[in-house]
């Protein structure tokens, strides 16, 4: 795993090495689909662009056209050796794991020496078991396109064994002021926790 605060952070050779095979990735960029459409397909193509640069070859996979469709999403994640997974709303990213069974399909892929999981933001702070605190940054209940009704998804899909605090003291950030919320939420509810800087990256 690849786990950044926010885009590619200063260590992209790093994720390019990681990632073997056919080089390709799938872009996930659905903790987006709250924003106006146009916006979200400039998102999406920036980060193709940047991991375009490194050598990857990248590709998006809308994680709403697989809705109810969990075997044949699963059929076409085996044609990549790593996702990329954009930050945005945290519950709505989970939401789109769970409807289109992204998350159960990343589960059984976490013991495979060949897969990798990538990310930054939103799209890490969901592999924790549990979400509680992020709301303090995140609407907890978010509105899109395509969703239908949603109830709030508070379980993560516990991949990893702390809470993840992105963007933690980094000036320019418009989410770092949240953070410290977050932050001290997990402190005063004695949850392990790890908070990182914009250009940091975990490596697992």
């Amino acid at each position: 795993m690849y786990l950044s605060s926010f885009r590619l952070g200063n260590n992209p050779e790093r994720l390019f090495n990681m990632v073997g095979g056919n080089k390709k990735i799938a872009v996930i960029a659905n903790a987006t689909d709250f924003k106006p459409e146009e916006e979200r397909k400039a998102k999406v193509q920036a980060e193709i662009d940047a991991l375009s640069s490194l050598g990857l070859k990248a590709e998006e996979i809308d994680l709403r056209k697989y809705f109810g469709k969990s075997d044949e999403l699963k059929g076409k994640v085996d044609e990549f050796n790593a996702v990329w997974v954009r930050g945005g709303n945290t519950f709505l990213l989970r939401q789109a794991y769970m409807k289109s069974g992204f998350g159960e399909i990343v589960k059984s892929k976490v013991n495979d020496p060949d897969f990798v999981y990538a990310g930054y933001s939103a799209g890490v702070c969901l592999l924790s078991p549990d979400m509680h605190g992020l709301d303090l940054v995140d609407d907890p209940n978010p509105k899109a396109e395509g969703y239908g009704e949603m109830n709030t998804i508070w379980e993560g899909l516990a991949l990893i064994d702390f809470a993840f605090a992105p963007h933690y003291r980094s000036p320019g950030h418009p989410e770092t002021e949240l953070i410290e919320k977050s932050v001290k939420y997990f402190e005063d509810n004695n949850i392990p926790f790890k908070a990182i800087s914009d250009g940091d990256v975990i490596i697992i």
